[in-house]
C-alpha cells in the first residue's frame, strides 16, 4: 500500500515516528532507538513493518525538519526487513527475534510460502521469469517439491537447467535475505490476487453471456466475431445454453427434469424449439410425457422473460449437477469424427 498526502491526518503517532526513523537511516535511527523503552521499540517497529511505500510529499509533511533529505523526490519504504535490520544493529539477536516475532502476524509467519505455492503453476513461472536465477532457485527450494516440479518446465529448458544447478549448489539462505524474499513474494501474491488470469476473465464473460438475453447475444455476436474472433471463439466454446441441453443423454436429461421445481420445466419448454422440446419429451416415460404436455397446454400465454428465467434456472441446475459429478455435460467436440 502506498500512502499519499491525503493520508496525513490518518497517520498515528507511532507511524510518524516510524517515518522519522526510516529517514534517519539505520545507524542514526539505531542510536536514537536505543534510548527508548522496549514497549516503545515494539510499537514503532510494528508501525514501521506495516507502513509500506510512503510517497515523498507525505514524508515532507510529516518530517518538515528533514525536508532537505527528501527534496529529490525519493520516498521511503517501511517493511519487516527494514525494521529487523535497524534493531539488529543495536540489540542482541535473541531480543531482535523476540520483538519481530511479536510484530509478525501468524499469517505472515506461516502463510506466505503456502499462499504463493497455491498460485497456478503458470502464474508462479511468470513471476520467477522476472527474478534472478539465484532468487528463483531460492524460492523453488522453499516450495513443495510437487509444485516446484510442475513450475520448472514452464521456465524454458535453458533457464530451468540453470535454476536447477543453483538449487543443487545452494547453501542455507540468511534470515535477512529470506525475509526480503518473503516480502517480495507477498507483493507478488497481492498482485496476482488483484489481476484475474485470462482464463478467469473468459469464464466470467462465459457466465455473463450464458445469462444474457439470447436476442441481445445474437445481435452482438457478429460484431465480436469480426473484432475479436479468437477471444470470442474461446468464450463461445465454454458457453452452455439451454439449447445445449439437447446434447445430454436421456438419463442425464431425465435427472435434470426431475430436479426442476414448480412450473419451471413446462415454462422452459414452452419457449424451446421443436427439436429441443422433442428431445426432452422422448427422455420421459409415456405417462410423465403426457402429464407434461397437459401442463404446458394449460398454461396459456406466457411472458418471454418468464420463459427465459425458467430456461436459465434449468441451465444453472444442470451445471450444478455437473459440478457435483451427478451428470456429465456434453463436450464441445462430441460430434467430431474419429477415423
Amino acid at each position: 500500500m502506498k500512502h499519499t498526502t491525503s493520508d496525513f491526518r490518518n497517520l498515528s503517532g507511532p507511524e510518524k515516528a516510524a517515518i522519522l526513523f526510516l529517514c534517519l537511516g539505520e545507524q542514526r535511527g539505531s542510536d536514537l532507538m536505543q534510548n527508548l523503552e522496549e514497549r516503545d521499540i515494539q510499537t514503532i517497529t510494528h508501525a514501521m513493518s506495516d507502513l509500506g511505500s510512503i510517497a515523498a510529499p507525505l514524508v515532507e509533511r510529516v518530517l518538515s525538519e528533514f525536508s532537505d533529505s527528501v527534496m529529490d523526490g525519493a520516498g521511503v519504504t517501511g517493511s519487516y526487513a527494514a525494521a529487523e535490520n535497524m534493531l539488529r544493529s543495536f540489540l542482541p539477536e535473541g531480543e531482535v527475534a523476540g520483538i519481530m516475532k511479536q510484530v509478525r502476524s501468524p499469517q505472515e509467519e506461516t502463510g506466505v510460502w503456502d499462499r504463493f505455492g497455491a498460485l497456478k503453476e503458470d502464474e508462479i513461472a511468470e513471476y520467477l521469469k522476472a527474478e534472478h536465477e539465484q532468487t528463483a532457485a531460492a524460492i523453488l527450494n522453499n516450495l513443495d517439491p510437487e509444485v516446484a516440479a510442475k513450475v520448472l518446465p514452464l521456465l524454458g529448458t535453458e533457464r530451468m537447467q540453470d535454476v536447477i544447478e543453483r538449487m543443487i549448489a545452494m547453501d542455507s539462505i540468511p534470515n535477512t535475505m529470506l525475509r526480503q524474499i518473503e516480502e517480495t513474494l507477498q507483493q507478488g501474491i497481492d498482485s496476482a490476487a488483484s489481476q484475474p488470469s485470462l482464463t478467469d476473465l473468459q469464464q466470467r464473460m462465459t457466465d455473463l453471456f450464458d445469462k444474457l438475453d439470447p436476442d441481445i447475444f445474437e445481435q452482438i455476436s457478429p460484431v465480436l466475431e469480426e473484432r475479436i474472433p479468437e477471444a470470442f471463439g474461446s468464450i463461445k466454446q465454454k458457453m452452455f445454453t439451454f439449447d445445449d441441453l439437447i446434447g445430454l443423454d436421456a438419463q442425464a436429461l431425465a435427472r435434470v427434469m426431475r430436479g426442476m421445481q414448480g412450473n419451471s420445466l413446462p415454462m422452459a419448454l414452452r419457449g424451446a424449439s421443436k427439436e429441443v422440446r422433442d428431445h426432452f419429451l422422448t427422455a420421459l416415460p409415456a405417462r410423465s410425457r403426457e402429464m407434461l404436455l397437459d401442463e404446458m397446454s394449460s398454461m396459456g400465454s406466457v411472458r418471454g422473460r418468464e420463459v427465459r428465467a425458467a430456461q436459465a434456472a434449468m441451465v444453472d441446475y444442470t451445471k450444478e449437477l455437473a459440478r457435483e459429478e451427478v451428470i456429465q455435460l456434453p463436450m464441445a467436440d462430441d460430434d467430431d469424427m474419429i477415423e
